[in-house]
């Protein structure tokens, strides 16, 4: 393959942004996909793809690269040696031996926690909390992830959408257990589209779409989404009560309850009210809601195919914090829900200790309060979607 220093460089700077300044991968990429208007879609795919796969092999590379003080240049080259390509004829690429390389890369394929390319204590957790499980589902988390969108059923339905998009050369598939979602049979760019930028559909995975039917929301409800975040499940919400009832999205940043109401106005939402999340805000809710979604923070490792990054970033302490959080918010938000309603506890987490086992121990401090209605999980493994719990729970009359 035909290699063009400007785009190596690009890769290069990125993953000093993102070792060294300790930014998000995805910012970093965007940045410097911005930097250069004359990129084409396959320069800025290469930037992109050969990025983020450094990011998620990273431990993997730094095992296999033929020097202890090895330069980003170094890893990039032995990155295209692992993928079988060859060199360019560059200076900075004459001491790398890729014979040296493929024999390291046979011996790191025997440690697990190399192959797979994740830190120690990350390991141990994964192995500790879901046993022999950990490994397949290690292996799917180091897979590129599927491009999957919801469509708005406000605007259109999934059988139009599949014919729009095919007009313009962007093929996709249904899928059968998931109603609104479409799975591109190869990645495009779909944000340039008429249809996104027309609010005809979101770009979110099928596990991420399996929440909000669990609500089992109807037009004129009062629902909380009491973790919106950006709110992708917000808008699907409102798609699921036609546009009918109320809809409070609540969260304590107010830049991502702008990003909100950005997105609900490109889709034709008007039934989103947002609010901050301040001190009082949930003891003037207290019993008003027939159904509340609690996304709780988490730590992401059900994401990991999207977000690899984040394995380096997460420490064994945020771990033990986050689930602290988490059941705080699980137990001071679910008295916004009214005698009878249902309230559902979700994670983008593959671990039990974030997932089920917070809800077993709200349930045992609840009592005959409040009943399990119904739990599920989307596996990486197992469905080839993200890893997202969701747990249904009424509340007593």
């Amino acid at each position: 393959m035909k290699y063009h220093r400007v785009l190596v460089e690009a890769i290069v700077f990125s993953l000093g942004e993102i070792f060294e300044k300790g930014r998000q991968a995805d910012k970093v990429i965007e940045q410097v996909l911005k930097s250069n208007r004359k990129w084409g879609a396959r320069d800025r795919g290469f930037i992109a793809e050969n990025t983020y796969e450094i990011v998620r092999w990273w431990r993997l590379l730094e095992f296999v690269v033929p020097s202890d003080q090895a330069t980003y240049s170094d890893i990039f080259a032995t990155w295209q040696v692992l993928k079988g390509n060859e060199l360019p004829n560059w200076p900075e690429f004459a001491h790398i031996d890729p014979k040296s390389i493929r024999k390291a890369y046979e011996e790191a394929k025997q440690i697990r926690k190399v192959r797979e390319s994740i830190p120690d204590w990350l390991d141990e957790i994964g192995s500790s909390e879901l046993g022999k499980e950990w490994e397949e589902e290690l292996h799917a988390l180091n897979q590129t992830a599927p491009v999957v969108l919801r469509t708005n059923t406000l605007k259109t339905t999934p059988t139009e959408l599949r014919q729009l998009l095919a007009s313009q050369g962007i093929l996709t598939n249904l899928l059968a257990k998931f109603p609104e979602a479409l799975i591109l049979q190869e990645k495009k760019n779909v944000f340039q589209t008429e249809y996104f930028q027309n609010g005809l559909f979101e770009v979110q995975d099928a596990g991420s779409q399996a929440i909000a039917p669990a609500l089992d929301v109807h037009p004129g409800m009062r629902v909380i989404d009491a973790c919106a975040g950006a709110g992708g499940k917000t808008l699907h919400l409102a798609a699921l009560m036609q546009n009918q009832g109320r809809l409070i999205a609540m969260d304590v940043e107010e830049w991502k309850l702008d990003e909100l109401r950005r997105r609900a106005r490109r889709n034709g939402v008007s039934n989103v009210e947002t609010r901050v999340i301040e001190a009082k805000t949930i003891k003037r809710l207290r019993e008003s809601a027939d159904r509340v979604l609690l996304d709780v923070p988490c730590s992401g490792l059900g994401v990991l195919r999207r977000n690899p990054d984040s394995k380096w970033k997460i420490k064994p302490d945020f771990l033990n914090q986050i689930r602290q959080t988490q059941y705080e918010i699980l137990s001071n938000y679910s008295q916004m829900v009214k005698p009878g309603g249902k309230l559902v506890y979700a994670t983008c987490s593959i671990l039990p200790s974030e997932s089920e086992r917070q809800v077993e121990r709200f349930l045992k401090e609840q009592g005959s309060k409040w009943q399990l209605s119904t739990e599920s999980r989307t596996s990486p493994a197992h469905d080839g979607f993200d890893g997202f719990y969701m747990a249904t729970l009424t509340k007593a009359l």
